[in-house]
C-alpha cells in the first residue's frame, strides 16, 4: 500500500460517508412535511414516530463523516470547520435542535413548537449542507500559510495555518447561486427519499391508502430533477480546478470535471446507473402504489451517485477543496492528508468497517419489521 492509494481509499471513504448521510437526510425530509401531509393530531405523530426511530443514525452518521474528515484530512478540517464556522455551527445547531426536539414532544404543552423545530431542521439540514458540498466544485474564500516555527525538542518544524479571507465565515457559500442549486436539491431529494420511507413504513390505511403522499413526491421529484440537472450540466461545462502533478500547483482547467469522468470512465458507467436507480425508485413508485421497495431503490441511487460527484472533486489531480481567495491555497490530497504512519493506521482499523455495517443493518431490520400503525404509538415508548 503506497501513500497515493491510501490517499485515494481514505478520500473514497470520506466520499462513502458523506453519500451515506445523504440518503439518511430521509428524516430530514419526512419532517419537513409533518403539518403539510399530516392533517390530523394522529397523522403527525405517526409521522413524528416514523422518523423518530432513524434520527440517530443521520446524526451519528453525520458526526462520522466530520470525524473520518478530521483524521484522514486534518488540513481541510482545519480550514473548513474552522474557518466557514457560521456555516458549520448552524447546521449542527439544526441537527441539536431536531435531538432536542424528538425528547420534548411528550411535553404536556407545546407539542406543536417542537414540530416546528423538526421541520426547521428539515428544511436548513439539507438546505446547507448540500450548499458546503457545492463548495467543493466552487471554492471557498480561504488563505492558507505555510511557514515554519520552532517546536518542542526540535530546531524547525513545519506551521500551517488557514484563515478565512472575509467576515462572512463561510455563510458567503450561500450568495452563490449553484451553491444555492445544489443545496436545494438535496433538500427534494430528502423529501422525495422521506415520502417513500413514509410510504413503505406506515401502515396502507393511513394518508388516503397512501394517495396523499404521491402529490408531495410528484412535485419534488420535478423539481429536484431540473436544479440537478442544472447543477450537473454546469459543473461539467465550467472551468475545473485541476493540479499538476509534478509541482503540485493548482491551475484552472476547461471542463476538467467531464475530462475526470471520461478519463476515469468507471465513474461515468457508476454515475449513470446511480441516475437510473433513482429514475427507477421514483417512477415505480408513482405508477404503481402498492410497490414499497423505491425507498431502497433510489437510497442505493442516491449513494452511488453522491460517492461519484465527490471523488470527481478529489480524483485525477484534482483540489477538492479550491479557493477562491488563493488559487494556490486550494486543498487537494496530497498536500491535505495525515501522514503516511496515521493513513496505514486507520486503513487496519477501517477492516471492522463490515461488522459494524452488519450491525446497523441488524438494527434496522429489527426497527422495521412491521409498519407502523396507530397502535403503536400509543405506548409509553412512542414520541
Amino acid at each position: 500500500m503506497s501513500y497515493l492509494f491510501l490517499q485515494h481509499y481514505w478520500c473514497f471513504v470520506v466520499a462513502l460517508l458523506a453519500a451515506l448521510l445523504v440518503f439518511l437526510m430521509f428524516v430530514q425530509g419526512a419532517n419537513s412535511l409533518i403539518f403539510s401531509l399530516g392533517k390530523t393530531e394522529e397523522e403527525r405523530r405517526i409521522l413524528v414516530n416514523a422518523t423518530g426511530r432513524k434520527w440517530e443514525f443521520t446524526f451519528t452518521t453525520l458526526v462520522t463523516f466530520g470525524g473520518a474528515f478530521f483524521a484522514s484530512y486534518p488540513l481541510f478540517y482545519s480550514t473548513s470547520f474552522g474557518g466557514a464556522y457560521w456555516l458549520w455551527m448552524t447546521i449542527l445547531f439544526s441537527f441539536v435542535l431536531q435531538a432536542v426536539s424528538y425528547e420534548f414532544q411528550k411535553a404536556p404543552k407545546g407539542h406543536n413548537i417542537w414540530r416546528v423545530l423538526l421541520v426547521v431542521n428539515g428544511i436548513l439540514g439539507p438546505l446547507l449542507l448540500g450548499g458546503a458540498v457545492a463548495t467543493f466544485f466552487t471554492g471557498s474564500n480561504f488563505i492558507v500559510e505555510r511557514g515554519t516555527l520552532p517546536l518542542m525538542g526540535e530546531p524547525e518544524g513545519a506551521l500551517v495555518v488557514s484563515r478565512w479571507a472575509n467576515a462572512s465565515h463561510g455563510l458567503d457559500a450561500l450568495l452563490n447561486v449553484w451553491n444555492l442549486c445544489l443545496g436545494l436539491a438535496v433538500f427534494f431529494l430528502a423529501r422525495i427519499l422521506g415520502c417513500l420511507y413514509i410510504h413503505k413504513q406506515v401502515e396502507g390505511s393511513l394518508f388516503d391508502n397512501h394517495d396523499r403522499i404521491i402529490q408531495p413526491l410528484w412535485r419534488s421529484t420535478w423539481l429536484f430533477l431540473g436544479l440537478f440537472l442544472a447543477f450537473v450540466g454546469h459543473i461539467l461545462t465550467c472551468e475545473g480546478y485541476a493540479v499538476d502533478p509534478a509541482t503540485g500547483n493548482v491551475f484552472m482547467e476547461p471542463y476538467k470535471y467531464w475530462h475526470n469522468l471520461i478519463e476515469m470512465w468507471p465513474l461515468l458507467v457508476m454515475l449513470l446507473v446511480g441516475v437510473v436507480f433513482v429514475l427507477w425508485g421514483i417512477g415505480w413508485s408513482i405508477w404503481n402504489k402498492e410497490w414499497k421497495r423505491g425507498f431502497w431503490i433510489v437510497g442505493f441511487g442516491t449513494v452511488v451517485t453522491v460517492t461519484v460527484l465527490l471523488l470527481l472533486t478529489a480524483w485525477n489531480n484534482t483540489a477538492y477543496y479550491p479557493s477562491t481567495a488563493d488559487l494556490q491555497s486550494s486543498l487537494t490530497m496530497q498536500n491535505s492528508s495525515s501522514s503516511e504512519f496515521t493513513l496505514r493506521t486507520m486503513f487496519y482499523v477501517s477492516l471492522l468497517i463490515p461488522f459494524v455495517l452488519a450491525y446497523i443493518v441488524y438494527a434496522w431490520s429489527a426497527i422495521d419489521k412491521k409498519e407502523l400503525t396507530l397502535d403503536e404509538i400509543n405506548h409509553d415508548h412512542a414520541y
